[in-house]
């Protein structure tokens, strides 16, 4: 028995004091149930690291995000109109002469180019381009209108997988019980956001290296140019990579009483091993997005060129609300498009 208590004793006093203080109040995290698919200096075989996950192809998760939405028309249809009064009046919407302002731009260019009539579908698709990539869907470009639309994208964001959680699992929810419910993880969305910036830095110090080698002359070189694809690649792989498992996090942060860093755990244990198929879903949303933005945003531009053709329809700002409009039902999509993905990856898990 005397020994028995020397060699308790002798455990007590080879604890140190911040060791002992660290087993008393911080509790052990149990990582025995993590997904550890590769090993430090061991090389990782194809079988090791390959995980099955058995969901809807990628065409019908596109057809399957607009008719959920449309499906529930009654629930999305207010939450758009409330997001696009919001949007109008916290961001601002671009003005009817800034819009003008384009298209007058537009055809001097295409007259000094000399390529004559270009016809009204080419004006309407270049319209399009240029707007969106000069940024010219809100009025304003300060910092308290870019605040203002990050805090309008979290309420599209939380509201809408608070409305579709409720409404997949069959309660009866209406964009009443979203507004008020569904605002209660946003300092969590913060969180997980603040690690996504974070995770963005490699995209961050890319562009400002790209903006110097543009100014120094770097990429004339070929040689030069090279090495800076490469790293460019690097890089773009490297946020790829953090931020798919991210994105992730952002929807299951929103469950009740789920941390952020347990958040980014789960996300990160349920995309190991697939990444790859997630980044491809992401592909193909953006080209669902292109084509959806072409096909309902072309025949609404050349409406609007003919309706300009009257003088009581000039001062009428069809185009930017369109734009507003169409702005909004992106971010209910996108929120949709991630959150049926998920769920069919936890119903994977589950089985």
């Amino acid at each position: 028995m005397a020994k028995k208590v020397s060699k308790k004793k002798a455990t007590k006093k080879s604890v140190g004091f911040w060791a002992g203080l660290k087993q008393k109040f911080l509790p052990k995290k149990d990582n025995s149930k993590r997904v550890k698919l590769h090993k430090t200096f061991k090389r990782s075989y194809r079988e090791d690291y390959r995980r099955d996950l058995e969901v809807p192809g990628m065409m019908y998760h596109i057809f399957a995000s607009f008719k959920i939405i449309f499906k529930n028309w009654k629930l999305f249809l207010p939450l758009l109109i409330l997001t696009v009064v919001l949007a109008v009046v916290l961001v601002g919407l671009m003005s009817e002469a800034s819009y003008q302002q384009f298209q007058t731009v537009l055809d001097e260019t295409v007259e000094a180019a000399g390529t004559g009539d270009i016809g009204p579908v080419a004006t309407a698709g270049m319209l399009l381009i240029s707007t969106i990539t000069t940024g010219g869907l809100s009025g304003e470009s300060s910092e308290a209108a870019g605040i203002f639309a990050v805090l309008i994208f979290l309420i599209i964001w939380l509201t809408t997988i608070y409305l579709l959680r409720h409404r997949l699992a069959g309660h009866k929810v209406k964009l009443r019980d979203g507004l008020y419910n569904a605002m209660t993880p946003l300092l969590s969305t913060f969180a997980v956001f603040a690690v996504a910036a974070i995770q963005c830095i490699p995209i961050f110090i890319l562009i400002i290296v790209y903006s110097a080698a543009v100014q120094t002359e770097f990429l004339t070189t070929p040689f030069y140019a090279l090495v800076f694809f490469i790293f460019a690649a690097l890089m773009v792989l490297l946020s790829g990579y953090l931020l798919s498992s991210t994105l992730m996090a952002l929807i299951a942060v929103t469950a009740p009483g789920l941390y952020p860093m347990q958040a980014l755990r789960t996300a990160s244990d349920l995309m190991a091993g697939r990444r790859v198929k997630f980044i491809l879903r992401i592909i193909v949303l953006l080209v669902a997005l292109a084509v959806m933005w072409v096909a309902v945003m072309l025949p609404l531009i050349i409406f609007d060129l003919w309706l300009k053709q009257f003088e009581w329809a000039s001062a009428i700002p069809f185009v930017p609300v369109c734009l507003l409009i169409m702005t909004c039902f992106t971010g209910i999509y996108i929120s949709t498009y991630f959150y049926m993905y998920y769920r069919w990856m936890l119903n994977y898990e589950e089985k």
